[in-house]
Protein backbone atom coordinates (compact mmCIF):
# COMPACT_ATOMS: atom_id res chain seq x y z
CA UNK A 1 0.00 0.00 0.00
CA UNK A 2 1.60 3.65 -0.65
CA UNK A 3 0.75 6.24 1.96
CA UNK A 4 -0.30 9.50 1.03
CA UNK A 5 1.22 12.26 3.56
CA UNK A 6 -1.15 14.84 4.18
CA UNK A 7 0.32 16.16 7.35
CA UNK A 8 3.11 18.37 6.89
CA UNK A 9 2.02 21.18 9.58
CA UNK A 10 3.26 18.02 12.20
CA UNK A 11 6.46 17.32 10.22
CA UNK A 12 7.56 17.53 6.74
CA UNK A 13 9.84 14.98 4.86
CA UNK A 14 13.55 15.82 4.77
CA UNK A 15 14.50 17.06 0.98
CA UNK A 16 16.98 14.25 -0.74
CA UNK A 17 19.47 17.42 -1.14
CA UNK A 18 19.40 18.08 2.33
CA UNK A 19 19.57 14.58 2.96
CA UNK A 20 22.32 14.44 0.94
CA UNK A 21 24.53 17.50 3.00
CA UNK A 22 22.92 15.92 6.46
CA UNK A 23 24.87 13.07 5.54
CA UNK A 24 27.65 14.10 3.90
CA UNK A 25 28.50 16.44 7.02
CA UNK A 26 28.24 13.23 9.39
CA UNK A 27 30.99 11.26 7.50
CA UNK A 28 33.19 13.79 6.66
CA UNK A 29 32.92 16.97 8.82
CA UNK A 30 34.52 16.44 12.33
CA UNK A 31 35.05 19.79 13.40
CA UNK A 32 34.38 21.71 16.18
CA UNK A 33 32.83 24.91 14.52
CA UNK A 34 34.65 26.53 17.74
CA UNK A 35 38.22 24.79 17.14
CA UNK A 36 41.20 27.23 15.40
CA UNK A 37 42.62 24.59 13.26
CA UNK A 38 41.69 23.78 9.68
CA UNK A 39 39.49 21.31 10.60
CA UNK A 40 37.71 23.34 13.01
CA UNK A 41 37.36 26.32 10.67
CA UNK A 42 35.76 24.25 7.73
CA UNK A 43 33.08 23.48 10.41
CA UNK A 44 32.62 27.25 10.86
CA UNK A 45 32.24 28.23 7.44
CA UNK A 46 29.58 25.66 7.12
CA UNK A 47 27.43 27.13 9.82
CA UNK A 48 28.47 30.64 8.34
CA UNK A 49 27.46 29.75 5.14
CA UNK A 50 23.80 27.78 6.29
CA UNK A 51 23.25 30.89 8.35
CA UNK A 52 23.16 33.30 5.45
CA UNK A 53 20.87 30.87 3.95
CA UNK A 54 18.46 30.82 6.81
CA UNK A 55 18.80 34.81 6.75
CA UNK A 56 18.05 35.53 3.57
CA UNK A 57 14.61 33.13 3.57
CA UNK A 58 13.34 35.62 5.39
CA UNK A 59 15.22 38.88 4.48
CA UNK A 60 17.62 39.25 7.79
CA UNK A 61 21.15 40.03 7.95
CA UNK A 62 23.07 36.72 9.06
CA UNK A 63 23.94 38.54 12.25
CA UNK A 64 20.60 37.97 13.26
CA UNK A 65 19.60 34.83 13.20
CA UNK A 66 20.55 32.85 16.31
CA UNK A 67 20.54 28.73 15.66
CA UNK A 68 19.03 26.84 18.27
CA UNK A 69 17.60 23.27 18.49
CA UNK A 70 13.93 23.70 17.18
CA UNK A 71 10.89 26.16 17.05
CA UNK A 72 10.23 25.29 20.89
CA UNK A 73 13.27 26.80 22.00
CA UNK A 74 13.24 29.91 19.75
CA UNK A 75 10.28 30.21 21.40
CA UNK A 76 10.96 30.18 24.61
CA UNK A 77 14.11 31.77 23.85
CA UNK A 78 12.01 34.80 23.10
CA UNK A 79 9.70 34.20 25.95
CA UNK A 80 12.14 34.19 28.70
CA UNK A 81 14.89 35.65 27.24
CA UNK A 82 12.95 39.26 27.73
CA UNK A 83 11.01 38.12 30.91
CA UNK A 84 14.11 37.18 32.62
CA UNK A 85 16.36 39.79 30.62
CA UNK A 86 13.96 42.99 31.02
CA UNK A 87 11.39 41.88 34.20
CA UNK A 88 12.72 43.45 37.20
CA UNK A 89 10.78 40.79 39.16
CA UNK A 90 7.71 40.69 37.08
CA UNK A 91 6.00 42.73 34.29
CA UNK A 92 3.46 42.30 31.90
CA UNK A 93 2.98 39.42 28.52
CA UNK A 94 0.50 39.58 25.95
CA UNK A 95 -0.47 36.25 23.72
CA UNK A 96 -3.78 34.79 22.10
CA UNK A 97 -5.61 31.75 23.58
CA UNK A 98 -4.65 30.06 20.16
CA UNK A 99 -0.82 29.93 20.29
CA UNK A 100 1.18 26.61 20.29
CA UNK A 101 1.75 24.85 23.68
CA UNK A 102 5.77 25.84 23.14
CA UNK A 103 4.17 29.86 23.98
CA UNK A 104 1.41 29.14 26.50
CA UNK A 105 3.56 26.79 28.78
CA UNK A 106 6.19 29.04 29.47
CA UNK A 107 3.94 31.78 29.74
CA UNK A 108 2.16 29.49 32.49
CA UNK A 109 6.01 29.45 34.12
CA UNK A 110 6.32 33.16 34.14
CA UNK A 111 3.00 33.69 36.09
CA UNK A 112 4.67 31.33 38.76
CA UNK A 113 7.33 33.48 38.79
CA UNK A 114 5.08 36.93 39.44
CA UNK A 115 4.76 37.57 35.48
CA UNK A 116 1.42 39.00 34.14
CA UNK A 117 -0.12 37.29 31.62
CA UNK A 118 -3.06 38.00 29.23
CA UNK A 119 -4.49 35.66 26.76
CA UNK A 120 -6.31 37.43 24.24
CA UNK A 121 -9.28 36.38 22.85
CA UNK A 122 -10.07 35.33 18.84
CA UNK A 123 -13.16 35.80 16.48
CA UNK A 124 -14.88 32.52 14.92
CA UNK A 125 -12.71 32.77 12.13
CA UNK A 126 -9.20 32.78 14.57
CA UNK A 127 -8.23 36.44 13.75
CA UNK A 128 -7.13 38.89 16.77
CA UNK A 129 -9.18 41.95 17.08
CA UNK A 130 -6.40 44.16 16.98
CA UNK A 131 -8.64 47.02 18.99
CA UNK A 132 -8.63 44.27 21.66
CA UNK A 133 -4.76 44.17 21.38
CA UNK A 134 -3.94 47.81 21.37
CA UNK A 135 -6.00 48.40 24.30
CA UNK A 136 -4.26 45.25 26.26
CA UNK A 137 -0.69 46.98 25.44
CA UNK A 138 0.15 49.10 28.68
CA UNK A 139 3.28 50.58 30.05
CA UNK A 140 4.67 47.58 32.14
CA UNK A 141 4.33 45.06 28.89
CA UNK A 142 7.26 43.60 27.99
CA UNK A 143 6.77 41.65 25.13
CA UNK A 144 3.90 40.83 22.62
CA UNK A 145 4.10 37.13 21.28
CA UNK A 146 1.68 36.24 18.45
CA UNK A 147 1.95 33.33 15.94
CA UNK A 148 1.83 34.18 12.59
CA UNK A 149 0.17 31.16 10.86
CA UNK A 150 -2.31 28.54 13.20
CA UNK A 151 -0.56 24.95 13.18
CA UNK A 152 -4.30 23.63 12.74
CA UNK A 153 -6.28 25.89 11.01
CA UNK A 154 -3.66 28.12 9.00
CA UNK A 155 -5.09 31.14 9.80
CA UNK A 156 -2.77 34.15 9.39
CA UNK A 157 -2.38 36.87 11.39
CA UNK A 158 -1.49 40.03 10.00
CA UNK A 159 1.99 40.43 11.87
CA UNK A 160 2.73 43.93 9.75
CA UNK A 161 -0.13 45.88 11.51
CA UNK A 162 0.31 43.93 14.73
CA UNK A 163 4.01 44.75 14.90
CA UNK A 164 3.20 48.46 13.91
CA UNK A 165 0.47 48.50 17.08
CA UNK A 166 3.26 47.38 19.40
CA UNK A 167 5.91 49.38 18.12
CA UNK A 168 3.60 52.66 18.61
CA UNK A 169 3.21 50.90 22.52
CA UNK A 170 6.84 50.83 22.49
CA UNK A 171 6.43 46.78 22.98
CA UNK A 172 9.09 44.21 21.70
CA UNK A 173 7.10 41.92 19.30
CA UNK A 174 8.03 38.20 19.02
CA UNK A 175 6.50 35.99 16.46
CA UNK A 176 5.96 32.58 16.14
CA UNK A 177 6.64 31.52 12.39
CA UNK A 178 6.98 28.17 12.07
CA UNK A 179 4.25 27.22 9.94
CA UNK A 180 4.17 30.00 7.31
CA UNK A 181 8.48 30.57 7.15
CA UNK A 182 9.28 28.41 3.60
CA UNK A 183 5.71 28.20 2.94
CA UNK A 184 4.96 31.91 2.34
CA UNK A 185 6.97 34.67 1.69
CA UNK A 186 7.97 36.41 5.32
CA UNK A 187 10.19 39.53 5.31
CA UNK A 188 11.64 40.88 8.59
CA UNK A 189 14.48 43.75 7.35
CA UNK A 190 11.63 46.43 7.30
CA UNK A 191 8.74 44.89 8.91
CA UNK A 192 8.11 46.20 12.80
CA UNK A 193 9.36 42.32 14.20
CA UNK A 194 11.77 42.09 16.95
CA UNK A 195 12.26 37.89 16.76
CA UNK A 196 10.54 35.57 14.52
CA UNK A 197 11.12 31.72 15.33
CA UNK A 198 11.53 29.69 12.51
CA UNK A 199 12.00 25.67 12.43
CA UNK A 200 14.04 23.27 10.20
CA UNK A 201 11.35 20.01 9.93
CA UNK A 202 8.84 22.18 9.33
CA UNK A 203 10.03 22.93 5.82
CA UNK A 204 11.79 19.88 4.49
CA UNK A 205 14.59 20.03 6.84
CA UNK A 206 15.78 17.83 10.06
CA UNK A 207 14.39 17.76 13.15
CA UNK A 208 16.37 18.99 16.30
CA UNK A 209 17.23 22.60 14.95
CA UNK A 210 15.87 25.48 14.14
CA UNK A 211 17.04 29.48 14.84
CA UNK A 212 15.57 32.69 16.64
CA UNK A 213 15.61 35.80 14.58
CA UNK A 214 16.40 38.67 16.22
CA UNK A 215 16.92 42.25 15.28
CA UNK A 216 19.80 44.15 14.90
CA UNK A 217 19.54 46.62 18.32
CA UNK A 218 17.25 44.39 20.32
CA UNK A 219 17.93 44.91 23.82
CA UNK A 220 20.03 42.28 25.49
CA UNK A 221 18.21 38.43 26.55
CA UNK A 222 18.85 36.71 29.19
CA UNK A 223 20.35 33.27 27.85
CA UNK A 224 18.56 29.94 28.86
CA UNK A 225 20.95 28.01 27.45
CA UNK A 226 24.51 29.01 29.46
CA UNK A 227 27.62 27.54 28.16
CA UNK A 228 30.48 28.57 25.73
CA UNK A 229 30.18 31.77 23.77
CA UNK A 230 28.88 30.02 21.24
CA UNK A 231 26.27 32.04 18.87
CA UNK A 232 27.53 35.14 19.74
CA UNK A 233 27.18 34.31 23.69
CA UNK A 234 23.51 34.46 23.07
CA UNK A 235 23.24 30.13 23.28
CA UNK A 236 25.77 28.18 24.54
CA UNK A 237 26.42 24.60 23.08
CA UNK A 238 28.49 23.09 20.54
CA UNK A 239 27.04 23.90 17.16
CA UNK A 240 24.88 21.08 15.24
CA UNK A 241 26.80 20.99 12.30
CA UNK A 242 25.24 18.59 10.32
CA UNK A 243 21.32 20.13 11.16
CA UNK A 244 22.36 23.58 10.85
CA UNK A 245 24.00 22.39 7.22
CA UNK A 246 21.00 20.69 6.33
CA UNK A 247 18.88 23.76 7.63
CA UNK A 248 20.78 26.73 5.25
CA UNK A 249 19.91 24.09 2.46
CA UNK A 250 16.42 23.83 3.62
CA UNK A 251 16.32 27.60 3.27
CA UNK A 252 17.98 27.33 0.24
CA UNK A 253 15.37 25.03 -1.32
CA UNK A 254 11.94 26.56 -0.11
CA UNK A 255 13.48 30.22 -1.25
CA UNK A 256 13.76 28.76 -4.93
CA UNK A 257 9.87 27.09 -4.10
CA UNK A 258 8.58 30.61 -3.21
CA UNK A 259 10.19 32.43 -5.69
CA UNK A 260 8.57 29.87 -8.63
CA UNK A 261 5.56 30.84 -6.75
CA UNK A 262 5.11 26.95 -5.95
CA UNK A 263 3.06 28.40 -3.48
CA UNK A 264 0.39 28.85 -5.48
CA UNK A 265 0.51 24.81 -6.59
CA UNK A 266 -0.26 23.99 -2.59
CA UNK A 267 -3.12 26.56 -3.05
CA UNK A 268 -4.06 24.35 -6.01
CA UNK A 269 -4.16 21.12 -3.92
CA UNK A 270 -5.89 21.88 -1.28
CA UNK A 271 -8.27 23.90 -3.21
CA UNK A 272 -8.75 20.60 -5.70
CA UNK A 273 -8.93 18.34 -2.69
CA UNK A 274 -11.95 20.58 -0.85
CA UNK A 275 -13.87 20.84 -4.49
CA UNK A 276 -14.05 16.87 -4.39
CA UNK A 277 -14.75 16.36 -1.07
CA UNK A 278 -17.65 19.19 -0.51
CA UNK A 279 -19.40 17.70 -4.02
CA UNK A 280 -18.80 13.91 -2.73
CA UNK A 281 -19.59 13.84 1.08
CA UNK A 282 -22.53 16.32 2.70
CA UNK A 283 -22.25 18.34 6.18
CA UNK A 284 -17.88 19.04 5.70
CA UNK A 285 -17.26 22.69 7.44
CA UNK A 286 -14.18 24.34 7.38
CA UNK A 287 -12.75 25.57 10.33
CA UNK A 288 -10.82 29.73 9.98
CA UNK A 289 -10.70 32.50 8.04
CA UNK A 290 -10.83 31.36 4.31
CA UNK A 291 -9.23 34.11 2.83
CA UNK A 292 -5.74 34.74 5.61
CA UNK A 293 -4.74 31.31 5.64
CA UNK A 294 -2.06 29.06 4.49
CA UNK A 295 -1.79 28.14 1.08
CA UNK A 296 -1.64 24.44 2.38
CA UNK A 297 -4.09 23.81 5.38
CA UNK A 298 -7.50 23.19 6.17
CA UNK A 299 -9.07 22.27 9.07
CA UNK A 300 -12.62 20.10 8.28
CA UNK A 301 -15.30 19.18 10.18
CA UNK A 302 -17.69 16.11 9.28
CA UNK A 303 -20.92 15.80 10.81
CA UNK A 304 -22.04 12.43 12.71
CA UNK A 305 -17.98 11.05 12.09
CA UNK A 306 -15.92 11.48 15.40
CA UNK A 307 -12.35 13.12 14.49
CA UNK A 308 -10.63 10.43 16.20
CA UNK A 309 -12.16 7.35 14.21
CA UNK A 310 -11.84 9.04 11.21
CA UNK A 311 -8.20 9.35 11.72
CA UNK A 312 -7.74 5.97 12.45
CA UNK A 313 -9.85 4.69 9.47
CA UNK A 314 -7.85 6.72 7.03
CA UNK A 315 -4.50 5.76 8.62
CA UNK A 316 -5.82 1.99 8.41
CA UNK A 317 -6.39 2.85 4.43
CA UNK A 318 -2.92 4.46 4.17
CA UNK A 319 -3.62 8.37 4.57
CA UNK A 320 -2.16 10.13 7.18
CA UNK A 321 -3.32 13.02 8.71
CA UNK A 322 -3.82 14.87 12.36
CA UNK A 323 -7.05 15.48 14.37
CA UNK A 324 -4.84 18.51 15.84
CA UNK A 325 -1.47 19.95 16.61
CA UNK A 326 1.15 17.09 16.95
CA UNK A 327 2.82 18.50 20.11
CA UNK A 328 -0.19 18.39 21.92
CA UNK A 329 -2.28 15.22 20.52
CA UNK A 330 -2.59 12.76 22.94
CA UNK A 331 -4.00 14.89 25.80
CA UNK A 332 -7.56 13.86 25.60
CA UNK A 333 -8.84 16.95 25.61
CA UNK A 334 -10.68 18.87 22.60
CA UNK A 335 -8.60 21.30 20.74
CA UNK A 336 -7.86 24.21 22.36
CA UNK A 337 -7.40 26.31 19.09
CA UNK A 338 -10.78 25.35 18.36
CA UNK A 339 -12.35 25.98 21.01
CA UNK A 340 -11.18 29.50 21.58
CA UNK A 341 -12.99 29.92 18.04
CA UNK A 342 -15.94 28.93 19.72
CA UNK A 343 -16.48 26.23 17.67
CA UNK A 344 -19.23 23.83 19.46
CA UNK A 345 -17.89 20.53 20.84
CA UNK A 346 -19.37 18.00 18.48
CA UNK A 347 -18.15 20.14 15.77
CA UNK A 348 -14.47 19.85 17.15
CA UNK A 349 -14.75 16.00 17.97
CA UNK A 350 -14.96 15.64 14.13
CA UNK A 351 -12.44 17.84 13.16
CA UNK A 352 -9.55 16.76 10.74
CA UNK A 353 -6.72 18.60 9.41
CA UNK A 354 -5.35 17.97 6.36
CA UNK A 355 -2.01 19.65 5.34
CA UNK A 356 -0.36 19.71 2.01
CA UNK A 357 2.88 19.83 1.15
CA UNK A 358 5.68 20.37 -2.04
CA UNK A 359 6.12 16.15 -2.72
CA UNK A 360 2.33 16.03 -2.83
CA UNK A 361 0.56 15.21 -6.37
CA UNK A 362 -2.49 15.84 -7.82
CA UNK A 363 -2.82 12.00 -8.02
CA UNK A 364 -2.72 11.58 -4.25
CA UNK A 365 -5.19 14.08 -3.60
CA UNK A 366 -7.83 12.62 -5.60
CA UNK A 367 -6.89 9.53 -4.58
CA UNK A 368 -7.08 10.58 -0.44
CA UNK A 369 -10.68 12.48 -1.23
CA UNK A 370 -12.00 9.43 -2.64
CA UNK A 371 -10.71 7.10 0.40
CA UNK A 372 -11.85 9.67 2.78
CA UNK A 373 -15.41 9.62 0.95
CA UNK A 374 -15.40 5.97 1.64
CA UNK A 375 -14.26 6.30 5.36
CA UNK A 376 -16.57 9.34 5.96
CA UNK A 377 -19.56 7.25 5.03
CA UNK A 378 -18.23 3.75 6.23
CA UNK A 379 -18.10 5.61 9.67
CA UNK A 380 -21.63 7.64 9.39
CA UNK A 381 -23.42 4.01 9.14
CA UNK A 382 -21.55 3.09 12.45
CA UNK A 383 -22.27 6.66 13.92
CA UNK A 384 -26.25 6.04 13.30
CA UNK A 385 -26.12 2.58 14.51
CA UNK A 386 -24.79 3.63 17.51
CA UNK A 387 -27.17 6.60 18.24
CA UNK A 388 -29.89 4.42 17.36
CA UNK A 389 -28.69 1.69 20.11
CA UNK A 390 -28.45 4.64 23.00
CA UNK A 391 -32.07 5.71 22.13
CA UNK A 392 -33.15 1.75 22.36
CA UNK A 393 -31.22 1.81 25.80
CA UNK A 394 -33.21 5.17 27.06
CA UNK A 395 -36.39 3.80 26.05
CA UNK A 396 -36.16 0.79 28.07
Amino acid sequence: MNKIYLDHNATTPVAPEVLDIVTNVLEKQVGNPSSVHSIGRSARVLVDESREHVANLIGASPSEIVFTSGGTEANNFALLGVALGLGKGGGHIVTSQVEHPSILNPCRQLENLGFNVDLLKVDKLGRIDLDALEDCLTESTLLLSLQHANSETGVLQDIEKIGEIARKKGVLFHTDAVQSVGKIQVEVQDAPIDMLSISAHKLNGPKGVGALYLKRGSPELFSPICGGGQEKKRRGGTENVAGIAGFGKACELAQKHLVSQESSSLSSLREHFYKLISNQISGVEIFGDLENRLPNTLNLGFDEVEGDTLLIGLDMAGVAVSTGSACSSGSGLPSPVLTAMGIPLDKINSSIRFSFGWGNTLAEVEEAAKVLEETVLLNRVGFSKEMNNKKLMKSL
